[in-house]
């Protein structure tokens, strides 16, 4: 096959999910219905944890600036799908396909970052309350966000400037519904070894490490519950982490089920199906997990509810 510059390149194409022309419309109507789920969503978390002064603690920080990297995240995939479906073209700019590379790597890692701050937050908070403010003070908890979204974007960039030195060749066809790194990189006629490489050594670095941060917080949280002598008190200890756990198994969940059937089901288009699950569904699932398991949102969502429906 003929070899190209990547600053000849025209475009990719994106199959997205399914061949099918009569499936068409629906595939639109769902990914269209999950994108403004998630959008309002996370919106009303945002707007409820800003409107109610109850919710200015850290634990609450985290969470809106979760939502926000919720709809970020979505909105660097599901528009560019919903484009392509309704324009009846499966092309992508060489640039945008980059881009949305780019992005959807930077959110993907906060949000694993974000998970992280946030079972560290409940940590500091169960296991030790007194000291809890101080350790959780607002400085820290900006600091904690920034060096994340730092992380981040240096874990994006470094893979977006690797895929910059690949040639690619005139079939780019993509069996996927967005630009994702390690489809692109098999479309690659160049030496792939080095970006392979650094997808295993990176992804076990960046995804890794807060992982285990996770697992290593809830070790101590539960062995801080299980010394407790009150019930009362593992209750509401667990009630407080119930949400954050379900968010975490979701994303983790589905991420690693994705790896997995990457690995045994030959199909790439079924692969890409699944992607759906961590790329979208659980961003929409979030605020649904945060509100209906959280006594404190139901009731800042009751009096957002209420001071948006009183007349001006």
């Amino acid at each position: 096959m003929e070899s190209v510059n990547q600053t000849d390149m025209l475009e990719f194409l994106l199959l997205g999910l399914s061949d099918n022309a009569e499936l068409q419309p629906l595939i639109f109507s769902l990914f269209l219905s999950m994108y403004l789920i998630t959008i309002l969503g996370n919106l009303l978390i945002i707007l409820a944890i800003i409107s109610d002064p109850h919710l200015h603690t850290p634990m609450y920080f985290f969470l809106s600036t979760l939502s926000f990297n919720d709809i970020c995240f979505i909105t660097t995939t599901v528009p560019q799908m919903l484009v392509n479906i309704h324009t009846q073209d499966q092309s992508i700019t060489y640039i945008k396909c980059l881009s949305q590379v780019c992005s959807e790597l930077i959110f993907g890692s906060l949000e694993n970052c974000l998970l992280a701050v946030m079972a560290y937050d409940r940590y500091a908070a169960i296991c030790h309350p007194l000291k809890y403010p101080v350790i959780m003070n607002p400085h820290i908890c900006v600091l904690l966000v920034l060096v994340s979204l730092l992380m981040s974007i240096v874990y994006a960039l470094l893979h977006t400037l690797m895929v910059l030195r690949l040639s690619f060749c005139t079939h780019l066809e993509v069996p996927h519904f967005f630009c994702e790194l390690a489809q692109i990189i098999k479309l690659a006629c160049s030496d792939t070894l080095i970006n392979n490489l650094m997808i295993y050594v990176a992804s076990s670095l960046f995804a890794g490490v807060p992982f285990c941060g996770i697992i290593v917080s809830y070790i101590h949280i539960v062995s801080s519950v299980l010394r407790m002598p009150s019930s009362r008190g593992k209750y509401k200890v667990f009630s407080t982490c119930g949400s954050h756990l379900c968010v975490v198994s979701l994303f983790y969940g589905t991420g690693f089920g994705v790896y997995i059937s990457s690995a045994f089901v030959e199909s790439q288009r079924k692969t890409a199906v699944a992607s759906v699950m961590y790329s979208v569904v659980t961003q929409m699932l979030n605020p649904f997990i945060y509100s209906l398991r959280n006594r404190d949102m139901k009731e800042a969502f009751r009096k957002l509810s209420n001071y948006l429906a009183s007349p001006l």
